[in-house]
């Protein structure tokens, strides 16, 4: 009974910080809003507002407004956390934000982190805007379009990595967002690819930690998960060149499905007809739906 009052005040406390204009100081407080809220975070470094940000703004007419500063604009504050969840992280915090990325990402990742910029964010602190320029002025109304994103689609797999990080849990919330990805602006497609990516990778990360007999089979789950990029990145020919790489007689049971799915997928964005109608027994009606959100991308 104790745990639940405290989870109710909680969430109390965290959604009345929520109606606040003011950006919020807690990363971690951030991260919680976000997940509850499902929004993303809106970041930049403390030392970033000790002077003039400008940025622009479109009006309800169209028209581009020059904003002289965002941190001090009272108009701009609502917007943004009518979309995100904002918040100015102190220095002192960027020692252990590096130290969870240090060897994990690529050099773009680590420059991102490291500039002045403003940083999109998951509820798990991931930067998802990093080919994003450091360097021009930025519309708000622009980063609102692009990434604005209700993530209560990824919601229970989001819940169930939070509270347990393991190989099942990093693995379903990388294949929940490569589904995700199907459903967004294909502007925005490629980085939610790469976000999917950075659960995959941890979850790679963690197949030795599972039972020796699973290690195969979690193994090609991933390969198979990372294959599926593809065909949402409009590259069908490559999917059936890596699938004929794989040993058949290595493939185990329970990777078959994916393994179908993947084929007649390939084989139907190439109008293979008679080549995709041999695996269409073999594919579920759930990853049918699947298959033909992303025959029509491709189309």
């Amino acid at each position: 009974m104790k745990k639940i009052i405290i989870k109710t005040i909680f969430f109390f406390f965290i959604v009345q910080i929520g109606h606040s204009q003011e950006w919020m100081t807690s990363l971690d407080i951030a991260k919680k809003l976000a997940f509850v809220q499902n929004k993303m975070i809106l970041m930049v470094w403390e030392e970033t507002t000790q002077y003039q940000y400008p940025v622009f703004v479109n009006d309800d007419e169209g028209n581009t407004i020059y904003i002289r500063d965002l941190f001090t604009n009272e108009k701009l504050s609502p917007l943004i956390w009518e979309h995100f969840v904002p918040v100015i992280v102190n220095e002192y915090k960027y020692e252990d934000l590096y130290n969870e990325v240090k060897g994990k990402r690529k050099q773009s990742y680590i420059d991102k982190l490291n500039d002045d910029s403003i940083k999109i964010m998951d509820v798990n602190g991931n930067i998802i805007n990093v080919s994003m320029s450091s360097f021009d002025f930025v519309n708000i109304s622009k980063l609102i379009e692009k990434y604005s994103l209700n993530t209560a689609y990824v919601f229970a797999e989001l819940k169930n990595y939070m509270d347990e990080k393991d190989f099942y849990s990093a693995y379903y919330l990388a294949s929940k967002y490569l589904d995700f990805s199907l459903y967004t602006n294909k502007k925005i497609r490629p980085e939610i690819i790469d976000l999917s990516n950075i659960y995959l990778k941890e979850a790679v990360g963690f197949i030795q930690s599972e039972k020796e007999e699973d290690r195969l089979i979690l193994q090609q789950r991933c390969d198979l998960l990372k294959i599926q990029e593809d065909l949402i990145l409009k590259r069908p020919k490559r999917v059936l060149r890596q699938l004929r790489r794989m040993d058949a007689d290595t493939i185990e049971n329970s990777n078959a499905p994916l393994i179908a799915f993947l084929y007649f997928t390939a084989h139907k964005i190439l109008k293979n007809e008679n080549k995709a109608i041999e695996w269409r027994s073999k594919v579920s009606l759930v990853n049918l739906r699947k298959s033909n959100l992303i025959i029509n991308l491709n189309s």
